[in-house]
């Protein structure tokens, strides 16, 4: 499965520059010289190779080898970039499809399913359906969500008193 890193979001100045808005952890490693890019703008496909790259504003302007000036890079807007996922056996981290379609265990008792995760500034949460058919967001802290077993396909939380409740 391959995971969306990144898009183009405009071009920038006359030399070919693209801002592309990151959507990895680890942007040092996707974004990297010489690397090369495949990238999806709907039914067009690219492979671009990474001639350059610097921080601006929160996001990447990168320069491709093979797009020589505004024109080209104009014509980039919105071309999506998607890799194989990063296996790190030192990253205790989860990607999105990982946890969606997990149960939801609340005292060994299934409650519900994680449906999707919601990242925010400070941190992320688990949307969650319950039983019933109601909503909750979860925050995705080790104080809430201590367990996740994905070889169970569970998701233990041990939400506040009221969090649940709607």
């Amino acid at each position: 499965m391959e995971l969306l890193i990144g898009r183009v979001v405009k071009s920038h100045g006359i030399k070919g520059e693209v801002s592309v808005e990151v959507t990895t952890d680890s942007p040092e490693t996707r974004f990297a010289v010489g690397e090369v890019l495949h990238g999806t703008q709907g039914k067009k496909e690219h492979e671009l190779t990474i001639a350059a790259v610097r921080a601006h504003k929160g996001r990447l302007l990168i320069t491709f080898k093979e797009i020589p000036d505004r024109t080209a890079a104009d014509s980039l807007r919105g071309t999506q970039f998607f890799a194989e996922p990063l296996d790190d056996p030192e990253d205790d981290g989860f990607y999105d499809h990982e946890l969606e379609g997990l149960r939801v265990l609340l005292d060994r008792k299934e409650v519900g399913e994680v449906t999707g995760v919601t990242h925010g500034p400070t941190q992320s949460l688990l949307e969650v359906t319950l039983a019933e058919g109601k909503e909750a967001l979860v925050p995705f802290v080790e104080e809430i969500v201590p367990e996740i077993d994905l070889d169970a396909g569970t998701c233990t939380i041990t939400p506040p008193e009221g969090l649940l409740d709607l």
